[in-house]
């Protein structure tokens, strides 16, 4: 007897396990996230739920649209996670999210601002708020007796040249969010001149957008054009940093969604009504993750640090109601037009923007009417974008962009439309630094 309840206990554990095992698995998440914010979200959710691993996959969110979509049903990873909501249009666009409007949190409010939280189909849903700014290092700003800025246009300021980092679009989906909110708080003609002017103030165009937190963290930028977690986390972290929201900023999510065809989708959804769940709402407070909440203050369980931002009551007075629709359609463009232009000639647009600015500087102790409409001209040169409002809106040339750059032909087209822009920007900006040095030499 004791030897066959002994077997009997031995075919019951090895059944249990067994079972145990097929209803567990591992969900693989895509995301541009950092990995202080995956990584504290994966060791909470493995405690909670025994048996499912959470392996993280860190992509750029362009890349991550494109290795979602270049695999088959069965084989694709099983959770999307950006701060980019019109990345998840196209990915809802494309057959490849499912809907997860049943995981919704219950206690987050529709909207915020405008804006709603949780895709209106049910494909995605927010998993934290996110706006725009500025963040600086205090030290670095006292050293070189720079101003605090407080809006975008206060970076176009001959004070601050050598002094500011960013990102690029095509690099980073959340860099991609700030300049979108930019041009649709300014306009496209008057967002691209402010935004070629702060490229040519810019240090550097850093390779991923967690180099200019990093770099204003430590010293070596002085300020960053940044989403608002990265600016937050480093002030919690102890940090000696500052955040501001300008005036044109805005206020969206950062989604989560059930990709289509992943391989694990039960597991999935665990994972992602963990993350919008009050427990894992609550990990957003962790310092060096320093989110905002889908959640109101109120609804935090007592949680909320004194003085935390309430991105409800930024969102109110934001002035950008931020439209994903055009940002989607229109993402390519934006992304290779700033390459173009700012990235890939920054040495050009910093030489032409130092030379304006010494130009200016000695009109204004010797005026000449000469030297004066020389540095206008320069400034139309260097700061006018190669592409222009009535350009951008053309449906038939931003479908250009959108389209597959497998297609030979469409691939030769924008090819040749970005070594022109290339090419007039390098002849702009060396034509705008040889006559501002013409102005210069009248105001000796």
């Amino acid at each position: 007897m004791p030897h066959r309840s002994f077997i009997r206990l031995m075919l019951a554990s090895t059944a249990a396990a067994a079972a145990l095992s097929a209803g567990a698995g591992t969900v693989t998440v895509v995301t541009s996230f950092p990995k202080e914010l995956t990584q504290a979200y994966k060791s909470a959710f493995e405690k909670a739920n025994p048996g499912i691993t959470v392996e993280i996959l860190n992509k750029n969110t362009v890349q991550g649209i494109a290795y979602v979509r270049e695999l088959s049903p069965g084989q694709r990873p099983d959770v999307f996670w950006a701060s980019a909501p019109d990345a998840f249009e196209v990915l809802a666009a494309q057959k490849l999210l499912d809907n997860v409007g049943a995981l919704a949190n219950k206690a987050a409010p529709a909207k915020v601002g405008a804006y709603p939280i949780n895709s209106a189909q049910g494909l995605y849903l927010g998993q934290a708020l996110a706006g725009y700014g500025l963040m600086w290092n205090t030290r670095y700003m006292a050293a070189n007796k720079l101003p605090a800025p407080k809006q975008w246009a206060d970076l176009t300021a001959p004070v601050y040249f050598g002094h500011v980092a960013m990102s690029s679009p095509s690099r980073s989906g959340t860099t991609h969010l700030t300049v979108e909110t930019l041009l649709q708080g300014e306009g496209w003609n008057k967002g691209w001149s402010q935004l070629l002017q702060i490229g040519g103030n810019s240090a550097a165009i850093t390779e991923r957008s967690f180099g200019v937190p990093d770099g204003v963290n430590n010293g070596q930028y002085g300020i960053g054009l940044v989403i608002d977690f990265f600016g937050l986390a480093g002030k919690y972290s102890g940090f000696p940093v500052e955040f501001a929201y300008p005036d044109v900023t805005a206020v969206v999510p950062a989604n989560i969604g059930l990709i289509s065809g992943g391989k694990n989708p039960d597991e999935a959804k665990k994972f992602i009504a963990y993350t919008v769940s009050l427990e894992g709402q609550q990990l957003l407070y962790d310092p060096k993750i320093s989110r905002l909440p889908i959640l109101p203050p109120e609804a935090m369980g007592g949680k909320t640090p004194p003085g935390y931002p309430n991105p409800f009551e930024i969102a109110k007075r934001a002035k950008v109601q931020f439209n994903s629709d055009l940002s989607e359609d229109r993402y390519n463009l934006v992304s290779s037009l700033f390459d173009q232009t700012i990235t890939f000639r920054l040495k050009e647009l910093q030489a032409a923007t130092k030379a304006i600015q010494a130009a200016e500087a000695a009109l204004a102790k010797k005026p000449n009417a000469k030297g004066t409409a020389l540095v206008k001209e320069a400034r139309d040169l260097a700061y006018t974008p190669v592409v222009d409002a009535s350009k951008a809106a053309d449906k038939e040339f931003l479908a250009v962009f959108a389209a597959s750059k497998k297609d030979a032909a469409v691939n030769k087209r924008v090819t040749a439309l970005e070594d022109h822009w290339n090419t007039a920007a390098r002849n702009n900006y060396e034509r705008a630094k040889g006559l501002a040095e013409q102005a210069l030499a009248l105001a000796r």
